[in-house]
């Protein structure tokens, strides 16, 4: 019976999943979206919105208490500097996790922990474009004109002629080799010349 269970465990002891969570929430701040199993995603999500909440207050106390809690100083500049401001007028929920199948190794049901309000360069890699078949076209999103189109790449042309072999090789003609299942016992028991010449 599961009476008073407040945690998960992630099939690790304590240490191991404190560590376990902590570099997930590492990798959150690094990245602004994981990819990882549901279990773990709500584990780190957790420590995530503590973070957050810590780097808004913004005192020395506060970032003390992040780098004690996220282990990298780095991490911790870039949540104080570049993550925090994003939620200035937001009172919580600064991560989301959206539920993204199943793995077919195990079942694990996985998911993928972001940042509710992602960079402006996440966000606009984030945008899906659906291409009716038909006629080619994008149904869902269109790309702004302001995008560069790529530069086409001159096609590289494989080389019109192979080398030859001299005729010398081709006219000579080929020794029959001394083949078949007995070819390396014949050699073993001297029966072939090339042995220890």
């Amino acid at each position: 019976m599961g009476h008073a269970v407040h945690t998960r465990d992630l099939g690790r002891f304590s240490s191991y999943r404190a560590a376990t969570v902590q570099s997930l929430a590492q990798a959150l701040v690094r990245h602004e979206r994981i990819n990882t199993t549901l279990a773990r995603a709500k584990e780190a999500q957790r420590l995530a919105e503590r973070l957050v909440t810590l780097a808004k207050k913004g005192g020395l106390a506060d970032r003390r208490r992040a780098v004690a809690l996220l282990q990298d100083k780095q991490g911790v500049g870039r949540l104080f500097s570049q993550i925090a401001p994003r939620f200035a007028s937001r009172a919580g929920g600064y991560t989301r996790i959206l539920h993204n199948g199943i793995r077919s190794g195990d079942g694990a049901s996985m998911a993928v922990l972001e940042w509710t309000e992602l960079s402006p360069d996440l966000d606009k890699k984030a945008e899906p474009v659906r291409r009716d078949r038909k006629k080619g076209v994008s149904t869902l999103a269109i790309r702004p004109p302001s995008a560069a189109p790529e530069a086409e790449k001159p096609k590289v042309q494989p080389p019109a002629s192979r080398k030859k072999k001299p005729e010398s090789a081709q006219n000579r003609p080929k020794e029959p080799k001394k083949g078949g299942f007995l070819k390396g016992l014949r050699r073993f028991f001297g029966g072939d010349q090339r042995r220890g010449a």
